[in-house]
């Protein structure tokens, strides 16, 4: 997905363009586990790392080991008991279970981009209502090491993190297979009026990711994925053809989840949500869609509510939490857009950010009056 490749492109893609040859040996790559060397296995192309270990490792080591995997190699990670903290899972499950009553009470949520109308129910903008809903349970959540490694890995600092948590019900089909956002939800007709190397842009500017809330045998439908379809370059417009669809009905790679397990990758890896099989069992994710600091994340979040939400918890510094992970996941870290009339960067080349102001009221022991005085006026220096 290099754009700075010598290889010289077309400018336009249309829906005829990719061989599928080309895309069967690119898929038909095998991960060797010398690439890897800090995973505790590889299963069918997926590299498995042990959750403990991930945080002991030389973070820079494994961050780059991460992102050369998203890149070029199975586009796909799997981090066994990423969060270990089961009862910290069940309680933002219950908060979970509490939000998609309210909704479905309320006639509003639902919906999926890719499944059936009534296979699952899901909660948009996890990401705030969890926090609003239980800042304490939230911020032990996105302290997670894993969390905040693959996101710097593949996007760099002052990721934007959003959530969506999905839940399939017992019977609930099978998403169509897919490339997620940007180009991955556009038809193919829109998609072909980019030029090809915003083609090779489009999955550098997100991640994807998945928290597992229960055990997730096969039967329950976890998430199809075909390692390595990640590289082949024209891949959101040929992946609708035939060929494409049936080739990844026979190959796709379906692994089994236990709770606390964490997925991460790349946007552009062929993948969907399988089938919920079972008869009595709900699969709840959470899914993470986290968003390089350069592109537009989905949806609209409202940090200033989440941060002032989090600021008492995090004053209270709680050994177990990561603030930094918790600040990443919640607060805006990137400057710009503002409005530089009002907000001129003063010493330096930009101005400062949400991010950088919960840091200064955490070290400096602000009180949550003027935290919210600050942010209040932030959010008016932004607006034209």
């Amino acid at each position: 997905m290099n754009i700075q490749t010598p290889t010289r492109r077309p400018v336009w893609l249309n829906a005829d363009s990719g061989d599928f040859e080309t895309f069967r040996r690119i898929v038909s790559q095998t991960t060797s586990a010398a690439d890897v060397p800090h995973a505790s296995d590889v299963i069918r192309n997926i590299p498995i790392y042990d959750g403990a270990k991930v945080e002991a490792a030389d973070p820079q080591a494994l961050m780059q080991e991460w992102a050369n995997v998203f890149a070029h190699g199975a586009g796909i990670v799997v981090i066994r008991q990423a969060m270990i903290d089961h009862a910290m899972i069940d309680r933002a499950s219950v908060v979970f279970d509490q939000i998609i009553a309210e909704e479905k009470a309320a006639a509003k949520g639902g919906g999926d981009h890719f499944a059936k109308p009534g296979a699952n129910d899901r909660i948009w903008n996890s990401l705030e209502k969890h926090c609003l809903a239980d800042p304490a349970n939230f911020a032990a959540y996105y302290s997670c090491a894993s969390i905040a490694l693959a996101s710097r890995a593949w996007l760099g600092p002052a990721y934007q993190m959003t959530a969506q948590v999905n839940r399939v019900n017992p019977g609930g089909a099978a998403q169509t297979p897919h490339r997620d956002y940007h180009l991955g939800f556009m038809s193919a007709a829109r998609m072909a009026q980019f030029p090809a190397h915003i083609h090779g842009v489009s999955p550098v500017l997100t991640l994807q990711g998945a928290v597992a809330h229960c055990d997730m045998p096969v039967e329950t439908g976890p998430t199809l994925l075909l390692p390595f379809s990640q590289q082949f370059y024209e891949g959101y417009l040929a992946f609708t053809r035939p060929e494409y669809q049936a080739y990844f009905a026979e190959h796709h790679v379906q692994l089994p989840l236990q709770k606390g397990d964490v997925l991460f990758f790349n946007p552009a890896v062929f993948h969907g949500a399988g089938t919920n099989h079972t008869t009595d069992r709900f699969r709840l994710v959470n899914l993470l869609q986290v968003s390089s600091a350069f592109g537009r994340a989905m949806e609209s979040v409202n940090r200033s509510r989440m941060v002032q939400a989090l600021f008492p918890v995090l004053q209270a510094a709680p050994a177990n939490l990561d603030a930094e992970n918790v600040i990443a996941a919640s607060a805006e870290g990137y400057p710009f857009p503002t409005n530089l009339d009002r907000n001129p960067p003063i010493g330096g080349l930009a101005p400062k950010t949400q991010a950088d102001f919960f840091r200064q009221a955490l070290a400096e022991g602000w009180d949550l009056d003027k935290f919210r005085a600050v942010l209040a006026d932030l959010d008016h220096k932004n607006l034209t």
